[in-house]
């Protein structure tokens, strides 16, 4: 396990503009927070391990909790895998299920950074700050319901049931494997995340091992069609005869 950035004997001088200082700020916040949590990290220490004055936290980010959300939505661990050519028009089964993949996929490219993202996030998970229930609310959520609306389109569904929410959790649960399992892959087949290239392939065969999925409940469901609802059996006057 690596340890978190040190300030160097003698520090670059950062650019005018700012950028630098805030970048290498998100850099040691990330390394720190994702090492110790948000609790037991200070401003202190990310601004010795950015190499700048303590001062700039409150400047860009106004607080330790703006850093921390500031590094939560940093775009390079949370890429934009949307794609444009989308917006606002009905989208396939499987352009809905590459959008939902790419999700996950394109932020292994990251390499150590990423690393540090998934360590950063179930620490929250053991530690919640309240990001982790935001990001439930704001983005994951909407997607899931995002994709159950196409499998529903798809299917032929008037409304989602459980199965169907199942098999949106599936699908996600293909992507969600590259990042919990990712050092059980590394030691069993390193070769699959060794590259860009080696992920877009792990990516592309996910969306079709998803459709594969999404076919096999469409087999189910002709198989074993949901009988229609009856109505309810009355209940029982409390003298035992009916009315």
């Amino acid at each position: 396990m690596s340890n978190p950035p040190t300030a160097a004997a003698h520090p670059q001088p950062l650019r005018s503009d700012g950028a630098e200082a805030r970048a290498r700020l998100l850099e040691a916040a990330l390394a720190l927070f994702a090492e110790k949590g948000f609790a037991k990290t200070s401003t202190r220490e990310i601004a010795q391990a950015a190499q700048v004055n303590v001062a700039s936290i409150a400047y860009y980010f106004g607080d330790k909790a703006g850093l921390y959300r500031a590094v939560w939505m940093d775009p390079r661990c949370n890429p934009d895998v949307w794609d444009p050519a989308l917006n606002g028009e009905p989208i396939s089964l499987e352009q809905a299920i590459t959008c939902t993949l790419r999700s996950f996929v394109e932020p292994i490219k990251q390499g150590p950074l990423m690393q540090q993202c998934m360590k950063m996030h179930f620490r929250e998970m053991l530690e919640p700050t309240g990001v982790w229930q935001e990001e439930i609310d704001t983005h994951i959520k909407p997607a899931h319901l995002a994709l159950v609306d196409v499998l529903c389109r798809h299917l032929g569904l008037p409304a989602a049931d459980d199965a169907i929410h199942r098999l949106g959790f599936s699908i996600a649960g293909l992507g969600i494997m590259l990042h919990v399992g990712s050092d059980v892959i590394n030691a069993v087949r390193p070769q699959l995340l060794a590259s860009s290239d080696a992920l877009d392939t792990y990516g592309g065969q996910l969306v079709h091992y998803a459709m594969a999925l999404v076919d096999a409940e469409a087999r189910r469901r002709a198989a074993c069609p949901t009988p229609p609802a009856t109505a309810p059996t009355p209940l029982p006057s409390p003298t035992g005869l009916a009315h």
